[in-house]
C-alpha cells in the first residue's frame, strides 16, 4: 500500500478488556463522496495519496494501513434515563491515532465500516444520509468554533443498506481527540473493575488533562469543559437530541450526531428526535442533562476521589454542584455578545430572557433575530414590530452604558451571531439528492457553512417555507 499515516497508537496499550480486536469488513466498489483536505494535511496526510485508489481503500474499510490498530471500543451508558451495561462500538472501528499539526492526539475511526462484537445483532454499516448529516453538522460546528469531532472523508460503499427500505450505502472517516465517554468509565464502574478505572481515569487525565492532579481535579475540569459547550449549543440553537452518557465526551467535544437539529423558529421546549417521545432532551433541557450526566461520571470514578465512600459522595456532589453557576456564566457570556454587550451588569440576564420570551412567542427565527440585531434592520426578523420597540429602548440604552461604540458592538454580533447555520432542510435536500447520486447540494451546503458569519448566499439564511419544514429528525442506525 502506497498511502502512509504517521499513526502514533496509545489506546491499544490499555488492557485488552478496554475493546476488541477487530478489522473494518470490506464493501463491494468504494468511491469518494468528498474529503477535506485541510483536515487531512492538519492530521500529516496527504490528500493525493488519500484519493487515490489505497486511499480509498483505507477509507472504505477494505485495506488497512501499516501501523493501524482497529479495534472496537468498550462502554456502556445511560440511554433515555435507562441503562444499557455494554453498549460500544457496534458500528464503528477506531484505525488508530496520530499527533497533529501541533502535537495534539487525534483518533481517525470509521464509522460504518462493519460489524463488531458491540453490534447487538446491528448490521454495522450506515446509509449516506446519516453520514453526509455528520459530515455537514461537524464540519459546521468546527467553523462556529464549538468543540466537536470531525469529519475527515465520506466514502460511497457501492452496496445498499436497509433500514425502512434500501438505501446507499457509506462509511465516515471521524476525527476525535479521543472517542472516550461518561459511557466508557460506567462500563467498568457497573463491572467493579478498580484497576480498569484507575487505568482509564489515569490515561485520560495524561491525553486530555496533563495538569489535573488527581481524579477530583479531573471530575471538576470536565465539568468546566462541559459548562462551557453546552453553554455554546445553547448560544446558536443547537439541540444534540441523544444527550445520552455514552455520548458525553470527557475532553468536552460535541460527538455522535444523531437527530440532531438546528432550531429554525425559536422555543425552549423544542424537540426534533424522533426517538425522545417526551421531550428528555429539548433544548431548554440540555444544561439539565449535563448535570445528570456528570453526576453518573462523579459516581463512576469514587473509588478515586476518596478512599472514604461518605466523603468521596461529598467532594463529588460539590464538584458536580458548580455546573449550574459555570454555565450560567459561559451562558452570560455568550449571550451577552450576541446582543453587542462586552461588560457586565446584573441586569443583563433579564434584557437577554425578554428577548428571547418574546422570540418564542411570536415564533422568531433564532439565527435570524440575532443576526439582525447587528444590520440596518434589527426588528426585520420580527413578525410584530411592536415586540421589538418594546425590548429596544431597554437595550439602547444598555448599550449605551457598555461603552464600546456602535462599530465595535456591531463587529461583536457579527463575528457571534453567524449568518447560517445547518438548517434542516437544507440537509435533507442535500441527502435527498445524494440518495439520487447528485452530490452538488451537500458540496454547496457545506462551502457555505464553511464561512458562517459570512453571509456568501443569502438564500441560505431563509427558514424552511411552510413545505420544506422539518419537524423530525432520525438516527440513521
Amino acid at each position: 500500500m502506497n498511502l502512509h499515516v504517521p499513526f502514533d497508537n496509545s489506546y491499544g496499550r490499555l488492557p485488552d478488556r478496554f475493546f476488541t480486536r477487530i478489522a473494518p469488513t470490506p464493501v463491494t466498489d468504494p468511491s469518494l463522496i468528498a474529503l477535506n483536505d485541510p483536515l487531512a494535511r492538519d492530521l500529516g496526510l496527504d490528500p493525493k495519496a488519500l484519493r487515490a485508489p489505497d486511499g480509498v481503500a483505507a477509507l472504505a474499510g477494505n485495506a488497512v494501513p501499516e501501523g493501524a490498530d482497529p479495534l472496537a471500543q468498550a462502554y456502556a451508558g445511560h440511554q433515555f434515563g435507562g441503562f444499557s451495561p455494554q453498549l460500544g462500538d457496534g458500528r464503528a472501528i477506531l484505525l488508530g491515532e496520530v499527533l497533529d499539526s501541533n502535537g495534539i492526539r487525534r483518533d481517525i475511526q470509521l464509522k460504518g465500516s462493519g460489524p463488531t462484537p458491540y453490534s447487538r445483532m446491528g448490521d454495522g454499516r450506515a446509509w449516506v444520509g446519516p453520514v453526509l448529516r455528520e459530515y455537514i453538522v461537524s464540519e459546521a460546528m468546527h467553523a462556529l468554533g464549538i468543540p466537536t469531532t470531525r469529519a475527515l472523508a465520506a466514502v460511497a460503499t457501492g452496496e445498499p443498506v436497509v433500514r425502512e427500505r434500501p438505501f446507499p450505502g457509506a462509511v465516515l472517516t471521524r476525527v476525535a481527540s479521543s472517542h472516550i465517554r461518561v459511557g466508557t468509565f460506567q462500563f467498568f464502574a457497573v463491572r467493579e473493575d478498580a484497576e480498569a478505572i484507575e487505568k482509564l481515569t489515569q490515561y485520560v487525565i495524561e491525553r486530555h488533562y496533563p495538569d489535573a492532579t488527581d481524579a477530583l481535579d479531573l471530575l471538576n475540569r470536565v465539568i468546566a469543559r462541559q459548562a462551557r459547550l453546552v453553554a455554546q449549543w445553547m448560544g446558536v440553537g443547537f439541540i444534540h437530541g441523544v444527550m445520552n452518557t455514552d455520548n458525553t465526551h470527557v475532553a468536552g467535544e460535541t460527538i455522535d450526531y444523531g437527530p440532531c437539529a438546528f432550531m429554525d423558529a425559536y422555543h425552549p421546549g423544542k424537540v426534533f428526535s424522533s426517538i425522545d417521545q417526551f421531550g428528555r432532551y429539548a433544548y431548554g433541557k440540555q444544561p439539565e442533562i449535563a448535570v445528570w450526566n456528570l453526576a453518573q461520571f462523579a459516581t463512576a470514578i469514587l473509588p478515586l476521589i476518596d478512599a472514604d465512600r461518605d466523603t468521596a459522595i461529598e467532594k463529588a456532589t460539590e464538584a458536580v454542584h458548580r455546573f449550574p453557576d459555570l454555565y450560567a456564566d459561559a451562558w452570560a457570556e455568550i449571550f451577552r455578545a450576541k446582543i453587542g454587550l462586552a461588560t457586565a451588569e446584573p441586569e443583563d440576564i433579564k434584557l437577554i430572557e425578554r428577548l428571547l420570551t418574546s422570540m418564542a412567542t411570536l415564533g422568531a427565527d433564532f439565527t435570524n433575530t440575532f443576526r439582525a440585531l447587528s444590520g440596518d434592520d434589527p426588528a426585520a426578523a420580527f413578525a410584530e414590530r411592536e415586540a421589538f420597540d418594546a425590548w429596544a429602548p431597554d437595550w439602547h440604552a444598555r448599550l449605551e452604558r457598555d461603552g464600546q461604540g456602535w462599530p465595535a458592538q456591531k463587529a461583536l454580533m457579527e463575528r457571534t451571531n453567524p449568518a447560517v447555520t445547518p438548517r434542516n432542510h437544507r440537509i435533507e435536500q442535500a441527502i435527498s439528492a445524494a440518495v439520487k447520486g447528485d452530490y452538488s447540494p451537500f458540496f454547496k451546503l457545506n462551502e457555505v457553512l464553511a464561512t458562517p458569519f459570512a453571509l456568501s448566499e443569502p438564500a441560505y439564511a431563509d427558514p424552511p417555507k411552510a413545505d420544506e419544514e422539518v419537524r423530525r429528525t432520525f438516527c440513521g442506525t
